[in-house]
């Protein structure tokens, strides 16, 4: 059957299809005549497993891993209990704790807010909401994420572009091999970079996020990570044929060890800030 046939007999859509199709969970036959995908009953009833187990948050590797007998379904079902229920009772909790904040007589702002009110051990309290806290680790993705990294990479490539048009000769390399430059273009080819940077904000972005949003929780500071990241080895390329043309560097390497400069210093400055957090979340409980 078709795979407009697999949509309507499962209600799932086709992207759904191919993604596990591409993850290697199913492997539909093609015919032979016109090559398109040809799913059997059997194709059916691993779509609708692999759906079925996706909505109960279990992971693709693990499903991966189940139907490859490399691990027991009724394991990573019962691992998957324990987690929603340790999600549930996280939440629980937090509930709970809202509650008793709207409850008070007193006025509520956050000048005059009060932890002890509603925690009465500060200590085990951030112990116990670890998972939460450790987030706040992750902050050389926030750092490095979001809109206006991606438009200060955007803008620094354009103006690289704009800038050097008139210095550039008519043709530059965008190719070596080794030291020799091996391929040449027209130097408008320059502006290039700045469309990719928007090319891959609005285009790849989407198809980036999709995928994380099925695999991972916090998709959305990872894509933007990589999205910029992306970004910054356009800038880095460009950068590049500017100064080789220029001939104030020969060897890729140069700009290679800047990259690594600046994102070693991105998260360097990630983890001072966690560690200093972390100092005060302490101090926090000392002067208690």
């Amino acid at each position: 059957m078709t795979i407009k046939e697999v949509e309507q007999i499962t209600g799932l859509t086709r992207s759904n299809i191919r993604f596990y199709e591409k993850e290697k969970l199913i492997s539909p036959d093609r015919n032979a005549s016109n090559g398109y995908r040809e799913y059997s009953e059997e194709d059916i009833k691993t779509i609708k497993k692999v759906a079925y187990l996706r909505t109960l948050g279990i992971s693709v590797e693990d499903i991966r891993r189940i139907s490859s007998k490399e691990a027991d379904l009724y394991d990573i079902v019962k691992a998957q209990r324990h987690h929603l229920e340790q999600q549930l009772s996280e939440l629980e909790n937090a509930k709970i704790l809202c509650e008793k904040m709207l409850s008070s007589s007193e006025k509520m702002d956050y000048e005059n807010l009060d932890i002890q009110q509603y925690v009465t051990d500060v200590k085990d309290y951030w112990s116990e909401n670890d998972n939460i806290l450790k987030l706040d680790s992750v902050s050389f993705f926030y750092m490095w994420g979001g809109n206006i990294t991606w438009g200060i990479l955007t803008i620094l490539c354009l103006l690289d572009a704009v800038f050097s048009i008139g210095h550039l000769p008519a043709e530059i390399p965008v190719q070596w091999s080794g030291d020799i430059v091996n391929t040449f273009v027209n130097k408008q080819f320059i502006f290039a970079f700045p469309v990719s940077c928007i090319m891959i904000r609005f285009v790849l972005r989407p198809f980036i996020w999709r995928w994380l949003k099925i695999n991972i929780i916090d998709s959305e500071s990872v894509t933007n990570y990589i999205t910029n990241y992306l970004c910054f080895i356009a800038l880095s390329v460009e950068t590049f044929i500017i100064l080789y043309v220029e001939e104030i560097v020969k060897h890729v390497t140069v700009i290679l060890f800047i990259d690594t400069f600046v994102l070693i210093g991105l998260l360097l400055m990630a983890v001072y800030r966690t560690t200093r957090k972390r100092k005060g979340h302490s101090g926090d409980i000392c002067s208690n």
